[in-house]
This record gives C-alpha cells, sequence and structure tokens, in this order.
C-alpha cells in the first residue's frame, strides 16, 4: 500500500476541474458535516470530510475501482490506517475519489477488482471501521495524483444549505521566539515577523484565512488543498505551513504570517467560508 500514490501518480497524468455527486445516498446540509477537511484531527490536519449519519454509500462518479481495503494496516499521509475499510476509485483525470469508514461485512460485496464502474453504483454502507470508531459515517476523500494533494471534497460536490459560522476569539501574535501576545490586551510590541492566531473553533473551518496590515494583504491561507511536502502535509500561504505551525497548540489555528515595523499599525483579519462570507476583525497595534 505504501507505494500505492506513486504508481497511481504514473498512471494517471491529467488533471481536469470535475464535479462530483453526492458519494452517499443522503444529502447533508452544509452546516452538519461530523468533521471539515483542514480541521485538525488528533496529531495531523484532516484530508477528509466526514458526513454526518449512516448510509449506503455509492460512487460520486463514473472510474475505475482501484483498490479495495478488508485489512487496513498502511501508514501513509494520504491513504492512512484511519480509513478502515475502504474503496478507491480512480477516475479520467488524475483524481482518486476514497471512501472510508466502512461496514466489513459490505464493503465490496459487489466490486470486482478491476472493475469499471458508473457514478452512482453502490460500494456498501458506512460502517465503524476507521478512526472515528462509534461514529458510522462516511469518510471521503479527493485525491489529485497528479499534483500530490488532497483536494478539499466540498469544492467538487453539490453544497446545500447555510455554512457553520466563522468567528474570533483569543487571537494572539507569536514572535519568532515563541512567546504569545494577546491582541486584545497586548497592543505595543517590538518590531519583527509575528505568527497570528485565534483559537480554534470546534467544528467549523475556515475555507480561507487572511491577515492585512494598514490595508495592504501579507497573507492568506488556504484550505482548497493540502499538499505533500517531505512527508507532511501542508496548506498554502505566502508559505506551506505545515500542521505543526497551522496548529501548534489543540487550542489554536493559524490566520497568517506578519512582519510588524516600528509605527501605528492595523492588524486586520478576515475568515472566509467556501461561499465567500467574510467575517472581520481589526487590532490596533504600535510597535516600537
Amino acid at each position: 500500500m505504501k507505494k500505492i500514490l506513486s504508481i497511481l501518480t504514473a498512471v494517471f497524468s491529467c488533471f481536469a476541474a470535475s464535479a462530483f455527486d453526492w458519494p452517499q445516498a443522503q444529502v447533508v446540509q452544509s452546516d452538519q458535516f461530523y468533521s471539515y477537511f483542514g480541521q485538525l484531527r488528533g496529531d495531523t490536519i484532516s484530508t477528509s470530510l466526514i458526513f454526518s449519519d449512516p448510509t449506503e454509500i455509492k460512487a460520486s462518479e463514473k472510474g475505475s475501482v482501484t483498490i479495495v481495503i478488508n485489512e487496513y494496516a498502511d501508514s501513509t499521509d494520504f491513504f492512512p490506517s484511519t480509513l478502515g475499510n475502504a474503496v478507491i476509485i480512480a477516475h479520467a483525470d488524475s483524481m482518486l475519489t476514497v471512501y472510508g469508514n466502512l461496514s466489513t461485512e459490505s464493503t465490496g460485496e459487489t466490486l470486482e477488482l478491476p472493475a469499471i464502474i458508473a457514478g452512482g453504483t453502490p460500494l456498501g454502507y458506512s460502517g465503524n471501521s476507521a478512526w472515528q470508531q462509534g461514529h458510522s459515517s462516511l469518510e471521503f476523500q479527493v485525491i489529485d495524483t497528479k499534483n500530490n494533494t488532497a483536494i478539499n471534497p466540498r469544492l467538487l460536490m453539490p453544497r446545500v444549505g447555510k455554512e457553520l459560522p466563522l468567528y474570533y476569539n483569543e487571537v494572539s501574535l507569536q514572535n519568532k521566539n515563541g512567546r504569545f501576545f494577546n491582541a486584545s490586551v497586548q497592543n505595543v510590541l517590538p518590531s519583527g515577523v509575528y505568527r497570528v492566531y485565534k483559537k480554534r473553533q470546534a467544528t467549523a473551518t475556515p475555507y480561507k484565512t487572511r491577515v492585512s496590515v494598514n490595508g495592504t494583504v501579507l497573507d492568506q491561507v488556504s484550505y482548497d488543498l493540502l499538499r505533500q511536502e517531505d512527508n507532511l502535509l501542508c496548506a498554502s500561504g505566502k508559505k506551506n505551513y505545515p500542521k505543526s505551525v497551522l496548529y501548534p497548540t489543540d487550542d489554536l489555528q493559524l490566520l497568517g504570517e506578519v512582519s510588524l515595523t516600528p509605527g501605528k499599525n492595523a492588524l486586520q483579519l478576515s475568515l472566509s467560508d467556501i461561499l465567500g462570507k467574510e467575517t472581520n476583525a481589526t487590532y490596533l497595534i504600535t510597535i516600537y
């Protein structure tokens, strides 16, 4: 299994934007998923969208059934053992869809390898085989094998209903020495480079975060995809940020990195959901 991604990357070479149908029988409102792409999950950044209720699972698009995992022992970032029993389907545009946390009894009952199947073909039922044991729902991933990235599945799926609200709570700045300053209280700081954090929400995850100073955008972190770099999953901003920077503790999430110079500075923050709705905040900071 550890060589699967490199093999598939060599096989699929053409990338084109695609749209996937629902990978299960039941439609889920946008604010009712169990867990979202880009969230902190244990000691890694989630490459999965986890649905909220158990139901029948189906192929989201026409493709070739490449792998059926019934004994999960893989340890790579893209196909971790946390998927449990899973089906992986390759599509003509260099992308894979991954259907994890399936019931042992139903996985691959009607699938033979290799198999070309149509969108909507039943793959089994969600179960309790994956990392979120006790929560019997689908764990869904989209992998771009050409660019070695995990794509936010919600970009390619229908979106129904309202998004979870995003908000600021306990914004802090971390200097190069690792010291944190509460932006609401400590508003006189020495010049230098700072990472800006907010307290992480339990479920809602921004699609994009933006940090500006005096109207100039200095960094923007996006959760449209996660790239594997030096065996670490990273979100893209002005740098590729790994989990240790995005989520330095269980309570914090990175908004961006800024360089603050002497004078009065308006630190402007923006959280965007996947529909583009922004939640903004400004902190006035004097730099010496």
